[in-house]
């Protein structure tokens, strides 16, 4: 069976890195198209020059890791095939952008929290745990 190609809002992925920003943004929803039609903040403006010169590099060969704190980035078509490490508090997870991404925000593939794992109740946990001496 063969694979199915990807297109977002009935566009392949070849049109949508064809496709001005404008035109891209009136298939976003409503809350990723209000903040882009806002315009990029200084930080994200940084964030997609290094984004160019990371797509020039990946042309030649080069595959180039750009890191991040903008969590809030909206993932676009040109940063597709792209090798991006997002800030998670405590270090940067590298994030290879796939197609299917397009339109979510970076921060949702870094996961800030850690996964709770529980072991064997603590000192305190039940009545008779109270009286046990400590040694």
């Amino acid at each position: 069976m063969a694979k199915k190609e990807f297109s977002y809002r009935g566009y392949s992925m070849a049109e949508l890195e064809k496709m001005p920003l404008d035109k891209f943004i009136t298939l976003l929803p409503s809350r990723k198209r209000r903040s882009l039609k806002r315009g990029f903040p200084e930080r994200q403006k940084k964030f997609m020059a290094k984004i160019k010169e990371a797509k020039k590099a990946l042309k030649e060969g080069k595959e180039i890791i750009v890191k991040t704190h903008s969590r809030d980035m909206i993932i676009l078509p040109e940063m597709v095939g792209l090798k991006i490490g997002v800030h998670q508090g405590n270090g940067f997870k590298t994030v290879t952008i796939q197609p299917e991404m397009i339109g979510h925000y970076l921060g949702e593939f870094a996961l800030t929290r850690k996964q709770v794992k529980h072991s064997a109740p603590g000192v305190g946990a039940t009545k008779s745990s109270l009286y046990v001496p400590l040694r």
